[in-house]
């Protein structure tokens, strides 16, 4: 019996001990996991997401100060995450559509009788009604996407300028079109689209198709001698960064990337300085012929 007692009193004893040990490993390993949260916590980085709603901000408008002077806003195809066609030694159109997109800036700055703006002028991404949207609320006088062709030939090369119409010149034209379309994801064929057929025959926007393709003519005038053309140089599809556009519009291609002599000129700045020369050149002439109509 004594020695059961003796035996009752160690375990009492050792049970006394146990539950504050116990006690302190929990409140020790609470402590703990605090100091691991609010350490966590100090290398959170909090962004500012815009709203969805939100809509872009406007790109600054360059050359003269006088806001009488027709605005041209040149947009350069493709940019961020997608990159468009793709080049030989890894040229992506994106990039190579943005050094156009400037050339035509600086050329037409040099001229000094226009403002012009660019929809990028970085790489960014901009969804297809986007870039037209910035056009509208800039007041553009003109707009001008500036693109660089690929082909599975790689033999087909020259620029080809295209204006807007519900079908396409041809199959290619047409092929083109979905293509570039695509830069938003998939979309509806916009030949298929009762609302954009009503659009493309609606009177009050045939002036305006008839200044884009006497535009598209003065850029294939005025490029002869100076940058190459495709054999069919003036060619028309259903691009949808075209279709909402209330105002003379064109898509250039400037060359083939898939093609190593166009790929070699829109790679040389004499050869994008002749090409933004033409742009512009046939943008003043537009503007001029539309200044000094009755």
């Amino acid at each position: 019996m004594e020695g059961r007692a003796i035996f009752v009193r160690q375990a009492a004893l050792a049970l006394g001990l146990a539950l504050p040990l116990s006690l302190l490993v929990v409140v020790g390993v609470g402590v703990w996991k605090v100091r691991q949260v609010a350490r966590a916590q100090s290398y959170v980085i909090h962004l500012a997401l815009p709203d969805a709603g939100a809509r872009l901000g406007l790109p600054p408008i360059e050359g003269p100060a006088d806001s009488s002077r027709p605005l041209v806003v040149i947009d350069a195809g493709h940019g961020g995450h997608d990159p468009g066609a793709s080049g030989a030694n890894g040229t992506r159109e994106k990039d190579v559509t943005l050094l156009l997109a400037r050339a035509v800036r600086d050329a037409l700055l040099r001229e000094g009788r226009l403002r012009v703006a660019l929809t990028r002028d970085a790489d960014r991404f901009l969804v297809l009604d986007e870039r037209a949207d910035l056009a509208r609320r800039l007041g553009a006088d003109l707009f001008v996407s500036v693109h660089a062709d690929a082909a599975g030939n790689d033999q087909a090369g020259g620029a080809t300028v295209y204006t807007l119409s519900d079908r396409g010149s041809d199959a290619l034209a047409d092929a083109l079109a979905r293509r570039e379309n695509r830069a938003d994801g998939p979309v509806a064929d916009a030949s298929a689209s009762s609302a954009v057929s009503s659009i493309l025959v609606d009177l009050s926007q045939r002036e305006m198709r008839e200044r884009s393709v006497a535009f598209a003519d003065l850029v294939v005038r005025e490029g002869q001698g100076r940058i190459a053309f495709h054999a069919d140089p003036r060619r028309q599809a259903a691009f949808v960064v075209l279709k909402s556009l209330d105002l003379p519009s064109a898509l250039v291609e400037a060359g083939y990337i898939s093609n190593a002599d166009d790929a070699a000129r829109m790679a040389d700045p004499a050869w994008r300085a002749r090409f933004g020369e033409t742009i512009a050149r046939a943008a003043t002439i537009a503007l001029a012929r539309r200044e000094a109509a009755p």
